[in-house]
């Protein structure tokens, strides 16, 4: 029998390093949640108040201009990015890339339920779609930071400053880790369980005034479920993004929300992105020192800081599960295993809810996982 390697002496403090939902913000602690929203409608003075106030909070942060709208909707980043699809889709071609398995969420959703047959652009995991071969003239989806690849577009400059489509940018593991090029995005959708290390369930929908243009003119031509309605008597429906949801929230979890974003504004302007460029660097680090482990991500220029996806020579899925769940059962790190669709290897979370000095911990732990699978 192969004698196990010796585990390492100190772990991880927080352990969290799931790509969704991620760990909570340092500090954390249910009880210090306020509470004088809950058992309250959402409807009342102090719901429309807070839920107002957790999109105001959102717009400081990002700093987003008064011409993008914010909204809280339901069914989290895939609710929003499909009512933004149902309700604005149809009004002029249609390009989707895909290079990973939410990017081809899109392609089923345009092709097989939309039937708009558009032009699909694919890559394979860890690469890129060629993103000058993209026209402008069609309305354009991407995902901007693929979490279940580890690849993100570089930046915004590919796309067109004078572009007649309008560019639907998923964006769920980007926003707030990123600093986003507003005046690129026309859609915008992202889930607050991600970077903010919020509970899930609710996605938020941001509009430019490109988009608000759209859905002012243009009619579907399928039916709208009643959650997927942004439009009253041919106006946008204002309400929606002043807090005035369209289906019931939950508070408490706005209420999550509103902590982290409060947590996130006492860091200083930008602190979010610079803590997720370190914990990406330290992790970097890790990889660059073990000719075992490897970026999924050839391109450091297109490589996700956030859901960071790694090779792992010559293992399976099997050695991957046996990897995970030693780490695990350890007490190490919990929810490592890479993405279901993706090749076989492990997914890091480096949002800004992490902290750097775990992330240095976990180098030691998977060294130990490796040789416990190697072990067999």
């Amino acid at each position: 029998m192969t004698e196990l390697p010796l585990a390492p002496a100190a772990k991880p403090a927080r352990p969290y390093f799931s790509s969704g939902p991620c760990a909570k913000p340092p500090g954390w602690a249910a009880e210090n949640l306020a509470t004088e929203s809950l058992g309250r409608s959402h409807r009342s003075k102090i719901g429309k108040a807070r839920l107002q106030y957790c999109i105001d909070l959102m717009r400081e942060l990002l700093r987003l201009p008064d011409t993008h709208r914010i909204g809280i909707v339901p069914g989290s980043d895939t609710g929003a990015f499909e009512m933004a699809m149902w309700t604005m889709l149809g009004a002029r071609p249609v390009t989707t890339l895909a290079w990973e398995s939410f990017g081809e969420g899109w392609v089923t959703d345009a092709v097989k339920q939309l039937k708009l047959d558009p032009t699909v652009l694919r890559a394979d995991y860890g690469q890129l779609p060629d993103l000058a071969a993209v026209d402008w003239a069609t309305d354009v989806l991407f995902t901007w930071n693929g979490t279940t690849s580890g690849v993100r577009v570089p930046n915004g400059d590919w796309i067109a400053d004078d572009r007649e489509g309008l560019s639907f940018a998923d964006a769920t593991s980007a926003v707030f880790a990123y600093d986003l090029p507003w005046d690129k995005i026309d859609v915008a959708t992202f889930s607050w369980q991600k970077v903010l290390g919020g509970e899930g369930g609710h996605g938020v929908l941001i509009l430019g005034p490109r988009a608000v243009e759209r859905l002012e003119s243009y009619t579907p031509a399928w039916p709208l479920p009643k959650v997927f309605r942004l439009v009253s008597k041919g106006k946008l429906a204002e309400g929606v993004f002043k807090g005035e949801t369209i289906n019931t929230p939950s508070m408490l979890a706005v209420e999550d929300c509103i902590a982290s974003l409060e947590w996130a504004k006492s860091l200083g302007e930008g602190g979010l992105i610079a803590r997720s460029d370190a914990n990406a660097a330290a992790l970097d680090r890790i990889v660059a020192e073990r000719d075992w482990l490897g970026h999924l991500a050839q391109d450091a220029a297109s490589r996700s800081k956030t859901s960071v996806c790694l090779t792992v020579a010559g293992a399976d899925e099997a050695f991957i599960k046996t990897m995970a769940g030693a780490l695990e059962k350890a007490g190490a790190a919990y929810d490592v295993a890479g993405y279901r669709d993706a090749p076989p290897g492990l997914r890091i979370w480096c949002g800004a809810t992490v902290d750097t000095a775990d992330i240095v911990a976990l180098g030691p732990w998977l060294d130990w996982a490796y040789e416990v699978a190697k072990a067999g």
